[in-house]
C-alpha cells in the first residue's frame, strides 16, 4: 500500500488558473464590480504599474515605489474594489510603449486626477504643456500654475505626481539646470531626458 497520500491529488494548472482569474475579472467588470483596475508592465525603465478607474489612469508607479503599497493605497483612498484586469489598461500599455519606442511624443489618454488636490492638481495640468525633449524650471511652472512665488510647491507637487511618464513631472528641473528629484529616482530622470533629447 502506497503511503504518498499526495500523489493522488491533481497538479495545480497555472494556464487554467490565469484563465480562470481572467474570466472572472471579465465578469466583474461586466457586473461593475471593479472601482479600479490595474495591470504590470516591462519596460526600459523597470516594471511599472498601472492602474484606471471608470474616468481614466490614476496612477502610474515604479518598482522603487512598491506596488503592493500602492495598490494598498489605492485601495484606501479611491476604493477597495481593486482587480488585477489588464484590458482596461491595453491602451495605456500601447502608448508607454510607443513612447519609449520614441514613435509617441505626447500622450492620448483619459486622466483622473483624483489623487492630486488643489494647487498640486493645477500644477499637474500644466506639465504636459512642457513639450518633449524640452525642460523647465520649477518657477517657470509655478509662474504658469498661476502662483510664481510657489516654487517649492511645485518641486512636491512633481514628487508626489501620481502619474508620471504620462504626466511629464520628470521635464521640470531646477533653475540652476540640475536634475532635482524624481519619485523613480534622480538617475531614472536622467534617463528619460537623455531618451526625449537623444530623438
Amino acid at each position: 500500500m502506497s503511503t504518498d497520500v499526495f500523489g493522488a491529488l491533481p497538479v495545480v494548472d497555472a494556464d487554467a488558473l490565469i484563465r480562470l482569474r481572467a474570466r472572472l475579472a471579465a465578469q466583474a467588470s461586466e457586473a461593475e464590480l471593479i472601482d479600479v483596475a490595474y495591470r504590470t508592465v516591462d519596460s526600459p525603465v523597470g516594471k511599472l504599474l498601472l492602474a484606471a478607474t471608470d474616468v481614466g489612469l490614476v496612477r502610474v508607479a515604479f518598482a522603487v515605489e512598491g506596488h503592493d503599497l500602492v495598490l494598498e493605497r489605492l485601495a484606501d483612498t479611491v476604493s477597495p474594489r481593486v482587480l488585477h484586469y489588464p484590458r482596461r489598461l491595453d491602451n495605456v500599455a500601447r502608448e508607454l510603449d510607443e513612447y519609449f519606442a520614441g514613435v509617441r511624443r505626447e500622450f492620448d489618454l483619459n486622466l483622473d486626477f483624483r489623487l492630486a488636490k488643489g494647487f498640486r492638481r493645477e500644477v499637474l495640468r500644466h506639465l504636459p504643456e512642457i513639450e518633449y525633449g524640452h525642460t523647465a524650471s520649477y518657477s517657470v511652472v509655478a509662474a504658469a500654475s498661476g502662483s510664481p512665488r510657489a516654487v517649492r510647491a511645485v518641486g512636491t507637487a512633481c514628487a508626489k505626481n501620481p502619474l508620471p511618464l504620462v504626466v511629464p513631472c520628470h521635464r521640470v528641473v531646477r533653475s540652476d539646470g540640475s536634475l532635482g528629484q524624481y519619485a523613480g529616482g534622480p538617475e531614472l530622470k536622467a534617463i528619460l531626458l537623455d531618451l526625449e533629447s537623444n530623438r
